[in-house]
């Protein structure tokens, strides 16, 4: 495996990038910010092999705004110097719903939701897809995401991206009422799978949970232990890329 490091928001730097395109699938895991990248690249670390995969990763930003411009970007740059990604993955900490993701757990997202896209109505909520715009939810394909929760541990279920992170009972169960199979909420997974959806490569998110989503208690939250999590989950995920089929993705 060739693992690159970002050392800048937003931007792929580093040596030992491939030159030409590897046999092996080539693969980006944006993060929002270095820890959750620095935690990423020492679970790959720690399970590098001789297989031939490529991995990125890149710092993208916080929010979905900022990962997908930043994830967009560097798929385009890929592509326009002939060795485009073949995979393209969300990954970080985020907020748990309880009791189905405790606090130290991984979601592995069968579904990629975002969850404040839409309008505010007298009658509540609508989704932009209501209002007859746009889209809502990415599925990551089945098989792949499937494989990479029973190699983690992870519970598979939708992933809900935010723009503002949930603080309160009261959202968090108005969020479950309308996304009962949500297991996670984070900031991220929807703006990396728009960036990756105009050229139709597959997503996935993976998320170690920090905190319970609902009142902002600062006393709960567990980042450490979320981010060994990550590094966890991440040292299992080069067997689950060596057996991907990329090219039958679409038929999963």
């Amino acid at each position: 495996m060739v693992v690159q490091v970002q050392e800048g928001l937003g931007r792929l730097t580093g040596t030992t990038a491939p030159r030409t395109r590897p046999p092996g699938p080539r693969v980006l895991i944006a993060t929002a910010v270095p820890a959750e990248r620095d935690a990423v690249a020492s679970g790959l670390s720690a399970a590098r092999g001789a297989g031939q995969e490529a991995v990125d990763l890149l710092v993208a930003g916080v929010g979905p705004a900022a990962a997908a411009a930043a994830t967009a970007h560097a798929l385009a740059t890929a592509a326009a110097a002939g060795t485009p990604y073949d995979l393209v993955v969300s990954a970080g900490i985020g907020g748990g719903f309880q009791p189905a993701a405790p606090v130290g757990s991984l979601v592995v997202a069968d579904a990629i939701t975002v969850a404040d896209l839409g309008a505010e109505t007298p009658d509540g909520f609508l989704p932009v897809t209501e209002l007859g715009f746009g889209r809502v939810t990415h599925e990551p394909p089945p098989a792949l995401a499937g494989a990479l929760a029973a190699a983690t541990g992870a519970a598979a279920g939708t992933v809900l991206t935010v723009s503002t992170v949930t603080g309160s009972a009261e959202r968090a169960a108005a969020l479950l009422d309308r996304h009962p199979r949500a297991l996670a909420e984070a900031m991220e997974g929807f703006g990396v799978a728009e960036a990756a959806a105009p050229r139709g490569l597959p997503v996935l998110e993976v998320r170690a949970v920090s905190n319970p989503v609902g009142p902002r208690d600062r006393a709960a939250w567990r980042i450490g232990d979320a981010l060994a999590a990550l590094t966890e989950a991440f040292g299992k995920f080069t067997p689950v890329l060596e057996s991907w089929n990329r090219h039958d993705w679409h038929d999963d």
